[in-house]
């Protein structure tokens, strides 16, 4: 990648009017480039040195110091065409940027979205229990109500047979004494026949 950049510049120096730039614009922009991967290479140690860092309490080193030779960068006046690099740069160069607490910021992020899906899944599940328990709850009251009203019926129906015993214990009884009445008579009769024939006799 480096001889390819070279040789581009070389290219550009050679042939300056060609592409309507000068000199001075190739040698910013490659002043531009050069602190550019001094600045990535910056970067890379301290998001290394902080990683590895003792949870001591201390605060993080900022990725790029006032040393960063981003500073020189951003002081370089560019085109319209290169902005976006210089603004890259003064983000970076900010105390507040760090890209290791913006990685643990998306990902706590992610973590509260699924734990906001795992609470709706969780949420439709009880509500759907609910329901359930409801229908059941309304079937056992239903299931009660048709056993009261057998029960009712049953005690009917007892009542009904302990009273048709009766009569018929009652007709019972009173058959029972016409046959001893019947019997009597018969008995005596029989002894007056027995006393006509003995004193005929």
């Amino acid at each position: 990648m480096k001889l390819g950049i070279t040789s581009m510049y070389a290219l550009l120096e050679r042939n300056s009017s060609k592409f309507k730039i000068d000199n001075k614009e190739i040698s910013e922009r490659r002043t531009f480039i050069e602190a550019t991967k001094q600045e990535v290479k910056v970067m890379k140690t301290k998001m290394s040195l902080n990683r590895n860092r003792d949870a001591d309490g201390t605060a993080r080193e900022p990725l790029l110091g006032s040393e960063s030779p981003v500073h020189f960068a951003t002081s370089w006046t560019s085109t319209p065409k290169y902005s976006q690099y210089s603004k890259l740069a003064n983000q970076t160069d900010s105390p507040t940027f760090d890209p290791y607490e913006q990685d643990v910021h998306s990902m706590q992020e992610k973590m509260l979205i699924s734990q906001d899906e795992q609470l709706q899944v969780i949420s439709h599940s009880v509500g759907s229990l609910k329901t359930v328990s409801r229908q059941i709850g309304n079937e056992l009251d239903e299931q009660a109500v048709m056993l009261d009203d057998l029960n009712t019926e049953l005690e009917n129906t007892e009542s009904k047979l302990d009273s048709t015993m009766k009569k018929v214990a009652k007709v019972l009884h009173m058959n029972n004494d016409r046959r001893q009445w019947i019997a009597i008579l018969v008995l005596i009769g029989v002894l007056f026949l027995l006393l006509i024939l003995f004193i005929i006799i």
